[in-house]
């Protein structure tokens, strides 16, 4: 296995991570920040004011997304095996 596949493989990773978590990541930061000017306009500092609509959201864009994620999980897997059968 040469350098290159290593790097392909590596990148090919980072790309169907950045896929899978992001949506949930980015949400959850527009959540947060929407939160966090609300408590800042209102003076209310709860900590348990940003978990729950967090919690609520996160939930929604996992209910969303599942199914695509499950795909790119299952098309990345099934694209490493591929490439583990090819090295032996």
């Amino acid at each position: 296995m040469s350098q290159d596949q290593v790097l392909s493989i590596f990148k090919e990773a980072f790309w169907v991570t950045l896929q899978v978590a992001g949506p949930v990541l980015i949400i959850s930061i527009i959540v947060g920040l929407v939160i966090s000017v609300i408590q800042a306009a209102t003076q209310i500092h709860e900590q348990t004011l940003t978990f729950v609509p967090k919690l609520i959201a996160i939930a929604l864009v996992l209910l969303l997304t599942g199914t695509w994620v499950m795909n790119v999980m299952n098309d990345f897997t099934k694209h490493i095996f591929e490439v583990i059968a090819n090295i032996v």
